[in-house]
């Protein structure tokens, strides 16, 4: 019984965090192996709304494995506070998981991307959150980085930290004109915090390599989407690791066979955050009521997204890279009302018409969207809990997007509730591999 895996295809805030939470019912295991602090995912319980960074979404349902894999780096303060701020609405996290094997994100790391982009120019800018994430995961591969066992040998800690340190304080002072960080605070600060998470570090790789040897049901969880991916997405306006289904096996330490099928999470339209090229993007009134309607803020930051129509181009792109075997369509409520919906189905650029996503942002920049329009619905759908109970032009969009795709929409998201969300045809199969096909 392999496992699942559940990806954004577009540039993160697809809708993740809902979906895993409702497969997370029927999983044994959920495992976050990418990303930081800089993700959100939001579910909605009833009227309770929870906006989770770290946590994996399946601390939601009672009973679940949460793993935090190797490949996440850790701001420990902010877990904590997660933690914390969880148990104290009730939410059971003892069976909350923290790899051994996590790099650690320090304040300086924080420090420094600040710094970095607000020195930058604006054509230069990436968009990022201020996290400290790029520069921790920089770290990771220059091979200077602190991983969470490290917390617990105090003097080989010490010695590693205060390395870092006098390193980026360089940095800070002399490049970026900022004030240095404190040694001994952060030191002090990282051993209490390695205290109250010390209960929950694990050798995570050992226990996803053995429940995938049970056949036990793992649910692989990514952050940010595959056009953030830092190989595949719009480079360099991406994160700093791969937030495609390629960084499961290393960011959770499993072997390749554990990733039995890939569900790709899509957005009825389209949005990204931060900087980089958007062909689909809408302006002026038309962006602004698409993101008022679909309340696109993000989770974690409150910024505004970019909205735009959906872009079938890219879709494809990401779901061949993903080898996604069925889609989660979300948000499909927010189109109505429109009485048309424009989808993008190739780029033209001068005189060329291009039908793959392109890797130059060169070109991709001076491409516009080559449209089909599709006839709008009307009724409000956030009750309907059948595929043949929606309009039937929304039914014919759901076509149309499984047409261009190639692989079957087999759940819909209809509102922003976990109870607006319901699985058709395959879906039902999803833990057997051999079932979920078109």
């Amino acid at each position: 019984m392999p496992g699942v895996a559940i990806t954004g295809l577009q540039w993160g805030d697809e809708g993740k965090g809902k979906v895993i939470d409702n497969l997370a019912e029927d999983a044994e295991h959920v495992v976050r192996y990418q990303g930081g602090a800089n993700a959100g995912h939001t579910i909605l319980v009833g009227d309770e709304k929870y906006v989770l960074h770290v946590v994996p979404a399946g601390v939601l349902q009672k009973e679940k494995s949460c793993v935090i894999g190797n490949g996440v780096v850790v701001d420990l303060e902010g877990l904590c506070k997660e933690l914390s701020d969880l148990e104290a609405r009730g939410v059971n996290t003892d069976r909350v998981y923290l790899s051994d094997r996590a790099h650690i994100v320090f304040p300086f790391h924080k420090a420094l991307d600040a710094a970095r982009e607000t020195a930058a120019s604006d054509e230069n800018k990436i968009g990022t959150t201020k996290r400290g994430i790029g520069p921790c995961y920089a770290d990771k591969v220059a091979r200077i980085g602190i991983r969470v066992s490290e917390l617990y040998k105090k003097d080989l800690f010490k010695k590693r930290l205060r390395r870092l340190v006098d390193e980026k304080n360089t940095l800070l002072e002399k490049v970026y004109g900022q004030d240095p960080i404190d040694f001994d605070e952060v030191y002090n600060s990282s051993l209490e915090l390695a205290e109250k998470l010390k209960d929950r570090v694990r050798d995570t790789g050992v226990i996803l390599q053995e429940a995938v040897r049970k056949d036990e049901r793992v649910l692989f969880e990514g952050a940010q989407g595959v056009m953030l991916d830092v190989d595949h997405g719009t480079y360099p306006y991406v994160t700093s690791s791969n937030a495609s289904v390629c960084g499961i096996t290393a960011g959770a330490g499993v072997p390749p066979r554990a990733i039995g099928t890939s569900i790709g999470v899509i957005k009825a339209y389209c949005t990204r955050v931060g900087d980089g090229p958007f062909p689909t993007e809408l302006h002026g009134e038309e962006g602004e009521a698409l993101r008022k309607a679909g309340n696109e803020f993000g989770a974690t930051t409150g910024r505004p997204r970019r909205c735009g129509h959906l872009d079938l181009l890219q879709v494809r792109y990401a779901v061949n890279l993903c080898g996604v075997r069925g889609l989660a369509l979300t948000k499909l409520d927010v189109l109505s009302g429109k009485e048309k919906i424009k989808v993008t189905i190739a780029y033209k650029c001068e005189d060329e018409i291009i039908t793959e996503f392109p890797a130059s942002l060169d070109l991709l920049k001076r491409c516009t969207p080559v449209y089909r329009e599709l006839a709008g619905f009307t009724e409000d759908i956030t009750d309907v809990k059948r595929l043949e109970d929606l309009p039937l032009n929304a039914r014919r969009y759901i076509e149309f997007i499984e047409a261009n795709a190639g692989v079957p929409v087999i759940f819909l998201s209809t509102g922003p509730k976990r109870s607006q969300f319901f699985r058709r045809g395959h879906g039902e199969q999803l833990w057997d591999v051999d079932h979920v096909s078109q």
